[in-house]
């Protein structure tokens, strides 16, 4: 059985890391709510080719984005694209594909 003080506990800390995660994106430049993007896909690092390659911290690494530039990023590749091609932040912001979606989502109202 999970105590009041164990929710409360966990909305305070909900709330906190909600406020923390607001911010600029880097891709589109707007200033709102942020989600987590990793830049190896969490799919596939139980992979060997991957567990190789990357060391755990590696692996663990990702950007805050918004929302919609987030399910640009997947709309456009899929995770297996993104892992090889797109490992940095850098690479990500060079994409013609990603800036072009990046200067649409750019013009878009931000609603909270």
């Amino acid at each position: 059985m999970v105590d009041i003080f164990t929710i409360l506990l966990s909305r305070e800390w909900q709330s906190a890391v909600a406020t923390a995660c607001s911010g600029e994106c880097p891709l589109c430049g707007r200033s709102l709510k942020l989600t987590f993007h990793h830049l190896i896909p969490k799919k596939l690092h139980r992979r060997t080719r991957f567990r190789k390659t990357y060391s755990k911290a590696e692996l663990s690494q990702g950007v805050w984005i918004c929302r919609l530039c987030h399910d640009g990023i997947h709309d456009h590749y899929d995770e297996m694209a993104l892992a090889k091609h797109f490992p940095t932040l850098e690479q990500i912001k060079t994409d013609p594909h990603i800036q072009r979606h990046a200067e649409w989502v750019a013009k878009q109202k931000v609603r909270f």
